[in-house]
């Protein structure tokens, strides 16, 4: 026998890392989700983001592929960060008070909401007196939430919380959260990888 052999066989798995929680939703955005799963998996490896919904039920999202979400809220280990995708589904899925309680109680997670994404945070209350980017399309429906200011069209990042436009700029909400949740270093590991050089 080797003698720097290490008997591994009682030994304890090791510990996971830190998990991305991704509210999905019947009409999410798949090119959202799916920056957004990359940019984790890059920095965190597998397991490092997981979709969560109230039911582990098949979604069809907003392009017509079918999706299972990996856990229910229930399941979740506890998340160091949220993103949450746009889709045609968003103002529908934000009424789902599961779906409001559980971004209520992690509100002070970092955050990128993408698009319509930032409804999820308007209907939990989490984005009263903050100042929002997001589509133009939502500017009157953001200042319902209470905000302090909304930027039309802009990537905006106000705390913790980075909401976006629609579709590409989910990138910079991905890596937002990546940064805060792995280090600026694995995240700009992550945006070479891609091939994504800020402005």
């Amino acid at each position: 026998m080797n003698p720097d052999a290490v008997d591994t066989a009682g030994a304890a798995p090791p510990e996971p890392g830190p998990v991305v929680a991704i509210p999905v939703y019947a009409g999410v955005s798949e090119l959202e989700l799916g920056v957004m799963m990359t940019v984790c998996r890059l920095c965190g490896g597998e397991g490092a983001a997981l979709t969560v919904n109230r039911s582990r039920a098949s979604i069809v999202t907003a392009g017509g592929l079918v999706s299972t979400p990996h856990v229910l809220y229930a399941a979740l280990p506890e998340p160091a960060g949220l993103l949450l995708p746009g889709g045609p589904g968003a103002a529908r899925a934000s009424r789902d008070p599961l779906l409001r309680a559980f971004l209520a109680a992690h509100a002070a997670l970092p955050t990128g909401a993408v698009g319509s994404g930032a409804l999820l945070c308007g209907e939990a209350g989490t984005l009263n007196g903050l100042v929002v980017g997001g589509p133009a399309e939502l500017e009157g429906t953001l200042w319902g939430f209470g905000v302090a200011g909304v930027q039309a069209g802009q990537v905006v990042t106000d705390g913790g919380l980075m909401t976006t436009p629609s579709g590409l700029p989910a990138l910079q909400a991905a890596l937002h959260v990546a940064a805060r949740v792995w280090g600026e270093a694995a995240a700009a590991q992550a945006a070479d990888q891609i091939g994504y050089r800020p402005a």
